[in-house]
């Protein structure tokens, strides 16, 4: 008698839609097997909810169930959602070899749950939310241009008094993080005639012409860049480097009344200082997806303040989400049965945690 040979154990750790699940089993029956128990994740609120209803609790039987197949996984579907702390799900899994995240911003809970230096190798989402991205750092920049909520007040009174608004044709738009959001909103913003400039890494030697940018300005000129700001977007992982960043210094010589997008992360900006910016005119207009404290406090002063479009880390969802990172685990997942790691898209680099 010959062993049959072990497949690969993959499990679905967060909510995913069947039909996503079915594309996965077919992309190499013969070598893997997919576990997907619905009734082991909490129900999901929205189109590509990955958490689902924080109030979900699992019977004992239930919980028994997903210690044992978190137990026998090779590979995740996601982080799972106990492993938010040190002693959550991932205790569980000791033969995960491979975490195929949703976010692109993972570093930080990679950091946290103490995969830094350990063998598992981690994809991220990278690419995916670009898309999405993009267009709500372009619905800041058009909402203030052009003035909706003014439009939206006078139609509230059916009121007809005719007035100027702005155009982004000439104006400066600046990015920090040029990676695929960052490049996604170059784009765009090109696409409108602004002139692009971004914020090089530390390190980097990429060129202007290779991000196709009008002007790359090196990371020690960052205040430099943003006293030519019309607009910035922040585009950047939350890493040592970038934590931070947009401090109190660096507000005050952001070009006075411009307009401030965050993708990033809260932890990018001294979010006090962003409210004092706010207050005074040195920002005019900010789109913020991404807070320091999350969900935002509701006592923080950013609710009430008109000049500001508040999204509740949501920017990124969008229906098409899990189709796209399907895609990217699908192929994946070829790559790692074929033995071609180095094939393999987004592959988390730990040390830079991104």
């Amino acid at each position: 008698m010959t062993n049959e040979p072990t497949k690969l154990t993959v499990f679905i750790s967060t909510p995913l839609e069947q039909e996503h699940v079915d594309e996965l089993r077919v992309v190499a029956p013969d070598e893997i097997d997919v576990l997907y128990e619905p009734d082991l994740l909490p129900p999901t609120r929205y189109v590509a909810d990955h958490k689902g209803d924080e109030a979900f609790e699992r019977s004992p039987e239930q919980e028994q169930r997903w210690q044992e197949h978190l137990s026998h996984a090779d590979v995740l579907w996601d982080f799972p959602p106990a492993a938010s702390d040190a002693t959550g799900g991932l205790a569980y899994a000791s033969r995960v070899k491979w975490i195929q995240a949703t976010s692109t911003g993972v570093g930080r809970t990679v950091e946290r749950l103490g995969l830094v230096n350990s063998d598992v190798l981690v994809t991220t989402a990278r690419g995916v939310h670009a898309g999405s991205l993009a267009e709500f750092a372009m619905l800041t920049l058009l909402s203030h241009a052009k003035h909706q909520r003014h439009m939206q007040e006078e139609s509230d009174q059916r009121r007809w008094d005719r007035f100027c608004s702005d155009d982004l044709e000439g104006k400066t738009l600046a990015i920090v993080g040029v990676g695929s959001i960052g490049l996604r909103v170059a784009a765009v913003g090109r696409a409108f005639g602004m002139r692009i400039v971004a914020l090089a890494r530390p390190g980097s030697d990429h060129t202007a012409d290779e991000l196709s940018v009008d002007e790359l300005f090196p990371a020690e000129r960052l205040h430099e860049m943003l006293a030519e700001t019309d607009a910035l977007v922040l585009a950047v992982p939350d890493t040592p480097d970038t934590t931070g960043l947009m401090d109190r210094a660096a507000f005050a010589a952001l070009k006075p009344g411009a307009v401030f997008v965050n993708v990033a992360r809260g932890q990018v900006v001294d979010e006090v200082a962003l409210i004092e910016s706010l207050g005074n005119g040195q920002v005019a207009f900010a789109g913020l997806d991404v807070f320091a404290v999350e969900p935002l406090p509701a006592e923080s002063p950013l609710w009430d303040l008109p000049n500001v479009i508040i999204s509740p880390h949501s920017a990124s969802t969008v229906a098409s989400e899990n189709r796209k990172i399907t895609e990217i685990f699908s192929f994946n997942l070829r790559c790692y049965v074929e033995g071609r790691e180095g094939d393999m898209m987004n592959v988390l680099d730990k040390a830079r945690l991104y």
